[in-house]
């Protein structure tokens, strides 16, 4: 495809993130999520920019193939297990640890003949408040004896609801009160943190600590500003350029449904990204867009939508944009423009956008 919008991955970034975790999180080992094809962004570009962590946590046992295939030696998790009973032979094959979470998977492993020589690794799941997937507290502790009983080597495992809330219910505090009562006096490594726990429930973090969003550069809550404190990089770059400038007269309308009126003459200019390239269709008038060069002095310059998205083009007010023409580079989300702040501006999240990037957008990894 010719047109000019790109994404770029900053395999950098990726090992910037990691380490900043290990800040965070010195005393854990660290299972990096790259479920949903690593959020988007590939799983041969967070295989080589996360080589360094500790293990992989993902969703589907093929990926896990993927990994043995290209060299990986590592741990991985499958973080909702399996799904059939049939998938326990390759998992003992490729030595994935395996989350557990309901009865079915527990009768499965008890009927299991694993002839590999290793025996499989279980993170049991209790559902401490999410009421998601995980055994109930009433039933956690005959599910670890059970499997415990068949030679499975065994890890404690919830999953925080709200880590990144301060007055949604359960709470963190809540939830681990429940954790610690019911895993009392069995021994085993834990696994408690996702991203946002990292971030602000330090004492909430287990002996694993399994970050995802926050691997990317985005932020848990979808505000951007949580994330500059903690010093994390956006990996995934999402650029065009300017293809077409209209010059408006006061009055005129932009776009599809004319959403948008021009409050004075004006210049707008037409950008080569729309929704079939994965941006948002419902962004908002103000959603920034970075054009490079653009302001009086020749530097960057945020210039807000306006109009609605289309299929294959959206369109910026130009005002405080004199120096932008025809070819000028803009960022629709990236280093400046963070993806969290379109998606406040588009009724979503980022882990969506990042998500949602379509295949017809070209990729380059750095």
């Amino acid at each position: 495809m010719n047109r000019p919008i790109l994404a770029t991955i900053h395999t950098e970034a990726f090992h910037h993130n990691l380490s900043r975790i290990r800040e965070l999180a010195p005393e854990s080992k660290i299972w990096s999520v790259v479920k949903a094809k690593a959020y988007g962004h590939t799983l041969e570009t967070a295989f080589k920019g996360l080589e360094s962590t500790d293990g992989f946590a993902l969703l589907d046992i093929a990926d896990a193939q993927w990994l043995r295939d290209h060299g990986w030696e590592g741990r991985i998790l499958l973080l909702e297990g399996i799904f059939n009973q049939q998938e326990l032979d390759l998992v003992a094959r490729l030595q994935c640890d395996l989350v557990v979470h309901s009865e079915k998977q527990v009768v499965w492993l008890e009927a299991f003949k694993n002839d590999s020589g290793h025996p499989i690794s279980v993170f049991l799941k209790l559902n401490s408040g999410m009421n998601r997937l995980g055994f109930k507290p009433a039933q956690y502790r005959t599910a670890f004896h059970r499997l415990h009983a068949v030679g499975c080597h065994m890890h404690h495992m919830t999953h925080f609801a709200n880590a990144d809330q301060v007055d949604h219910a359960p709470s963190v505090g809540e939830q681990m009160e429940c954790f610690e009562q019911t895993i009392q006096g069995l021994q085993a490594p834990s696994s408690l943190a996702n991203s946002a726990a990292i971030l602000w429930h330090r004492n909430a973090l287990g002996d694993w600590v399994r970050p995802g969003i926050m691997l990317y550069g985005v932020s848990p809550t979808g505000v951007h500003a949580d994330i500059i404190r903690t010093e994390l990089q956006a990996v995934m770059q999402l650029r065009s350029e300017i293809i077409d400038i209209q010059e408006l007269k006061k009055g005129d309308h932009v776009g599809y449904g004319g959403r948008y009126q021009a409050p004075e003459d004006m210049r707008i200019g037409v950008i080569a990204c729309g929704y079939a390239d994965g941006y948002p269709r419902h962004a908002e008038d103000g959603t920034p867009v970075w054009v490079d060069g653009a302001d009086a002095q020749g530097d960057g310059v945020i210039c807000p939508i306006v109009g609605r998205v289309s299929m294959d083009m959206l369109t910026i007010d130009l005002r405080e944009a004199p120096n932008a023409k025809i070819g000028s580079v803009v960022e629709l989300w990236g280093n400046e423009v963070p993806v969290d702040d379109v998606a406040q501006m588009s009724g979503t999240i980022g882990y969506e956008l990042i998500c949602a990037l379509a295949q017809r957008v070209p990729v380059v990894i750095k």
